[in-house]
């Protein structure tokens, strides 16, 4: 099992000296691997992050939310292809930097819809991950759907959801990427999905995030049920922390997820407690 830790817990941007920052406080934390947030992969120094990350010793993941104008998940077969080229483009980034995971909310827009998802908006979804899976497989890349509340996404929003998603798409390397914030909304119990994940061969990535999104432990998430259910499940894959406060801001991702109050402001304390956290209650 890695420990990863999402890098709006230190920056929200990636400049070289706020890239260097976040890469060198997660592995003086403890960290084994760091989650890039790709929501415009185009502002990533490829070369730079790539270099960063092994004088750290550090691994890397990615993920992302699309926006309206990148959904896809749409009708308009036009946003869809601008989604489809935003995913390709997070995928290269995964790719250059030596990364094996590209998740988050890849499979329609992040943010709240006014109406269910259509027959048509799921089949252009399916479509586009299913081709992003078959690129992401020539560099073993695997693909994570972070499910989430119904308040960010009307196509996956419980365990069961994404497992029938997956198995229409019908790719090995699309798995099912859990996050405690969410589950705590939708999923009437913390464990039983962890297991149906697992038993389905599709557990492949995991957020931990406090209910309120701040320090571990100090909200609502039922952690005696969630991370022993990992260890029952023989989970050993990636376990990483996400929090967010308004001491730390991404132009886009900040107002996308309603994240209004400074819930923490000294993330180094923040993020060692995490680690302390998950390190306590999970074998490795």
């Amino acid at each position: 099992m890695r420990f990863g830790i999402h890098s709006m817990v230190w920056v929200g941007d990636w400049s070289e000296a706020s890239a260097r920052f976040a890469i060198e406080s997660s592995a003086k934390a403890g960290y084994d691997l760091i989650e890039l947030s790709a929501m415009d992969p185009s502002v990533f120094d490829v070369e730079m992050t790539a270099r960063l990350l092994a004088e750290n010793g550090l691994g890397a993941t990615a993920s992302l939310g699309l926006d309206a104008a990148t959904d896809v998940s749409s009708e308009d077969e036009e946003i869809v292809a601008v989604g489809r080229r935003r995913l390709f483009d997070a995928l290269h980034l995964v790719r250059d930097v030596g990364g094996d995971m590209l998740c988050g909310v890849i499979f329609s827009a992040l943010r709240k819809y006014d109406e269910p998802a259509t027959e048509r908006g799921v089949a252009h979804s399916q479509a586009v991950i299913a081709d992003l899976a078959d690129e992401a497989a020539a560099s073993g890349i695997r693909l994570g759907l972070e499910f989430c509340n119904r308040y960010e996404t009307n196509i996956l929003n419980t365990t069961e959801q994404t497992l029938a998603y997956i198995d229409q798409v019908g790719r090995d390397n699309v798995l099912a990427h859990l996050d405690t914030y969410h589950m705590h909304i939708e999923e009437r119990s913390m464990r039983d999905p962890v297991l149906a994940a697992a038993r389905a061969g599709r557990l492949g990535y995991v957020h931990v995030g406090e209910s309120h999104r701040g320090p571990l432990g100090t909200g609502n998430v039922r952690w005696d049920e969630f991370l022993p259910a990992l260890t029952e499940a023989g989970y050993d894959g990636v376990v990483t922390f996400e929090s967010f406060s308004s001491e730390v801001v991404h132009p886009a991702l900040s107002s996308t997820l309603a994240i209004w109050r400074n819930l923490w402001s000294d993330n180094h304390e923040l993020a060692r407690h995490a680690r302390d956290f998950l390190a306590d209650r999970l074998e490795r």
